[in-house]
């Protein structure tokens, strides 16, 4: 009941779309469609100084909604987690700079091309040894996985003696090359227009080369009719011309002048959309602390009891989790399962059960090692006593295992608040999601992190402090 108020708290603090009121009527009016998005694509995809979804996909794909008269709720996942949503099911559509290839429609069905694109290179502003491809012979150059720019640098390695670094996020890709790191980047013209604009410290040194074009699309032979209203709004968008207006507020927007703000400026703008994940950060730890507690309670009692079968049963679990890493059993319960048993499952309540049983399965361990280091005489001296096996646990052993383990599950508690920003990938709005999405619109990596490590560190120092104030108080 509690992980489904938060996650209604959560989805209305992030928002989805409502039913337009001059809707078309149709076959997909009134219904809510899921459309799975990049996080990181401007001037396509990107949160705004408010933390709200905006960019040029995001403005066509609700127009659209609202002519044709369906809902959209809006999952900014990231490119691969994206395509993902839609083949596991989680996701109805993706719409995400997404360039239509033959390899792609076979699994995919695309709308009618919405955007031409076109590959281009750049470098560090203050570079002049790189003019050309043949300048980059022995050199590392980056690309954004699964876009265009990496399959076209992929084209042309061999032939200048080059080598390709994928990378998942444009900011991270910009930050190699300002950092020394990577001597170029390839991507799309207008995504590297847009971030030159807003200060990332590169410049653009070759022609635009001609690239594919951009499309919506479905899971093939899915959802028909969505397709056919994402045509039918574009074709009315570019009809009255509000399509070419779009664009132009995007690809030839100025400077929002975030990138020259001073740093208490920065820290005071973003500050609502961290908080906002520090909240979630929060909120999903402590529900995930919860389930943890009683997993690690049930299972390390199972260990303890002396039962073959339990003790087996228990220790299956904690290897699983124990031997498989955090981000595998993120992915596996967000886009396996629910592709699995043909489910929908919030990204709030896959991450909940990630954290869970992850971090259950380390608490198993800290009670079964902290009954184990009562002295057994302890036990053996309450059985003498009359009492049976479980009230000799739950007076005698247990009150004294709890002082042993105390600092442990302390330690634990820090150690699955800073889990949950694994869990970014899944478009998991927590504290490091926020910090991504605001270094994608204004590029000042090192401030932005500085900030995010800082509220990072309070929390945990102030919640750790706490902690071991109630420690000294249990073991006084």
């Amino acid at each position: 009941m509690l992980l489904t108020l938060l996650a209604g708290f959560f989805a209305m603090t992030f928002g989805v779309s409502a039913l337009p009121a001059h809707a078309k009527e149709g076959p997909v009016e009134g219904q809510t469609f899921v459309i799975a998005t990049d996080t990181t694509f401007a001037p396509f995809e990107f949160r705004d100084s408010s933390g709200e979804m905006t960019g040029i996909d995001m403005d066509m794909i609700r127009e659209i909604a609202r002519r044709e008269g369906f809902n959209v709720d809006i999952r900014a996942l990231g490119f691969d987690a994206a395509l993902q949503a839609v083949t596991s099911g989680q996701a109805d559509g993706v719409i995400a700079g997404m360039s239509i290839t033959d390899p792609r429609k076979e699994v995919f069905d695309f709308s009618d091309p919405y955007f031409d694109s076109g590959i281009q290179m750049a470098v560090k502003a203050d570079d002049t040894s790189i003019t050309s491809y043949q300048d980059l012979k022995g050199k590392t150059v980056v690309a954004k996985t699964g876009a265009e720019g990496l399959a076209f640098a992929q084209s042309i390695a061999d032939q200048y003696g080059f080598t390709v670094k994928a990378l998942d996020k444009a900011d991270t890709m910009y930050s190699e090359v300002a950092a020394g790191n990577a001597a170029a980047v390839f991507d799309d013209y207008p995504v590297l227009a847009y971030g030159i604009n807003q200060g990332n410290g590169l410049k653009i040194v070759t022609e635009k080369e001609q690239g594919s074009s951009y499309g919506f699309a479905v899971l093939k032979g899915q959802n028909p009719e969505l397709l056919q209203a994402f045509n039918d709004g574009l074709a009315s968008m570019r009809a009255d011309g509000s399509y070419q207006d779009t664009l132009d507020r995007y690809l030839q927007a100025p400077n929002s002048g975030e990138s020259s703000q001073s740093f208490w400026g920065l820290l005071t703008q973003s500050m609502p959309a961290l908080l906002k994940g520090l909240l979630l950060t929060l909120g999903a730890t402590a529900l995930s602390l919860v389930f943890a507690s009683l997993l690690g309670v049930a299972f390390g009692f199972c260990k303890v009891s002396g039962s073959k079968i339990l003790g087996a049963l228990a220790s299956v679990y904690v290897d699983i989790f124990r031997g498989t890493p955090l981000l595998v059993q993120a992915f596996f319960f967000y886009f396996g399962v629910p592709a699995a048993l043909d489910i929908k499952m919030s990204v709030l309540t896959a991450g909940v059960i990630t954290l869970s049983l992850n971090a259950g399965a380390y608490m198993t361990e800290i009670v079964r090692g902290g009954i184990q280091s009562v002295d057994t005489g302890q036990m053996e001296a309450a059985r003498s006593l009359g009492l049976n096996w479980m009230q000799s646990m739950r007076k005698i052993v247990v009150p004294q295992a709890i002082k042993i383990m105390t600092p442990s599950f302390i330690n634990q508690f820090v150690i699955t608040l800073k889990d949950t920003s694994l869990l970014a990938v899944l478009g998991f709005a927590e504290l490091t999601y926020q910090g991504q999405q605001i270094i994608a619109r204004n590029f000042r990596s090192f401030e932005i992190w500085l900030i995010v490590g800082a509220m990072y560190f309070i929390v945990i120092f102030a919640l750790t402090k706490l902690s071991n104030r109630i420690d000294r108080r249990i073991n006084k």
